[in-house]
């Protein structure tokens, strides 16, 4: 051996692999099944990507979580972001993944985002295309699958909150090859029926994959052109479709849909009910109003009416007739009293009364002048009334 030649030590060598490794080859995307996959409790995930020939060790640091959110499992396809690097350790090469995603969502992604870009650049987005949603429609078209969850969301909840509204339904497939079109078919039949005021398209959440009709063209222009307002309620609230863009309205769910669309119907049933009130209240207090001057013009208007002045004064002549017998009356027994003491009194002093205390009168002879006999002569004749008669004498 030659002494002279250098001896490299282990870690040297794998220090000098690496240094090679990651120099030479930038990040790059890579795609293969998922095997031998560990989340570590550190957070981490160790697995193996493969095709049909070879295989290579993945480490993606801080990646557990994400792969439970996504749903990676053995088996799984998915592309992945990183670079190579050497665990020195082990003198064992792996991919240290920076991002993954779910194979075959590049490609759609990069469709979505060229189809977006060249409609947005057409003005199909523009807000100044949105139509305004109705505050109180009557009629409600929903364009979905009869058979799909979200149809039956959006109508438990109109049926709890406006049971009366009305809803026509145009089925249409929400996935799979052709569905598209029959979506766009619907926006189109609703725009041509008069049958709705507002269209709601619809479907639940799904895959990228699974949404893809939603982002189609033929779609994208019938919601755009539709000449009614349109509500895009596709998916979850994390799930955007070119659909949603050209839709007047976005909202994350069908039941937030269906809350939309009814939710002004209760605000506006709330604040009818409440005007109903304050009207119904300002016309009991205008009508006690009118009622009390209806009664003081009443009773003007009776105080000047003929009849009741004539009824007026003839119970005025009653009332004087009835106060003149009394006052005749009261005259008149005042009158009869006082008779009544005089007559009383003149009795006391009639003559006659003394006569029958035994008394006498004496007269002159022809009786009808009384007399004294103090004053007459001697033989002078006289006549003397008694009680009982008259008897004639003379004077001594």
């Amino acid at each position: 051996m030659n002494q002279s030649e250098p001896i490299w030590s282990v870690t040297a060598v794998n220090q000098a692999i690496k240094e090679t490794l990651e120099g030479a080859f930038m990040p790059f995307w890579m795609g293969g099944e998922v095997g031998s996959l560990l989340l570590h409790r550190s957070g981490h995930a160790y697995f193996q990507m493969k095709d049909e020939k070879c295989q290579i060790k993945v480490c993606w640091f801080g990646g557990a979580a994400q792969c439970r959110s996504l749903g990676v499992d053995n088996g799984t396809l998915v592309e992945v972001w990183g670079n190579l690097s050497v665990y020195d350790v082990r003198g064992e090469y792996q991919f240290n993944v920076k991002k993954l995603r779910l194979a075959g969502i590049g490609a759609l992604q990069q469709r979505f985002e060229m189809l977006k870009n060249k409609l947005a650049a057409e003005g199909l987005f523009d807000q100044s295309r949105k139509k305004a949603i109705p505050a109180l429609p009557r009629k409600i078209g929903v364009v979905t699958s009869p058979e799909g969850a979200a149809i039956r969301d959006f109508l438990q909840i109109l049926s709890r909150r406006f049971p009366n509204v009305q809803v026509n339904i145009y089925p249409a497939p929400v996935q799979g090859a052709g569905a598209a079109e029959k979506l766009a078919d619907g926006i189109k039949f609703f725009n041509r029926s008069g049958q709705a005021d507002v269209i709601v398209i619809t479907r639940g959440g799904g895959s990228m994959e699974d949404l893809w009709c939603f982002n189609e063209e033929v779609l994208a222009r019938a919601v755009a052109d539709s000449e009614i307002p349109v509500i895009s309620a596709v998916g979850h609230e994390i799930d955007f479709t070119i659909c949603d863009f050209a839709a007047d309205m976005r909202v994350p769910t069908p039941s937030a849909a269906a809350e939309l669309v009814i939710g002004q119907h209760d605000d506006i049933s709330t604040r009818i009910d409440r005007a109903a009130k304050d009207m119904l209240n300002i016309l009991r207090t205008r009508s006690a109003g009118i009622c009390a001057e209806l009664e003081k013009l009443s009773a003007r208007a009776a105080y000047f009416d003929p009849v009741r002045q004539l009824n007026m004064l003839r119970q005025r002549i009653d009332e004087l007739e009835i106060r003149s017998d009394a006052a005749v009356k009261m005259a008149f027994n005042s009158k009869k009293s006082c008779l009544d003491t005089l007559d009383t009194a003149l009795k006391a002093f009639d003559p006659r009364n003394q006569l029958e205390r035994g008394y006498a009168m004496i007269f002159d002879p022809s009786g009808k002048k009384v007399i004294s006999t103090s004053k007459l002569p001697p033989d002078t004749e006289i006549r003397i009334r008694f009680a009982d008669g008259t008897v004639g004498a003379k004077t001594l």
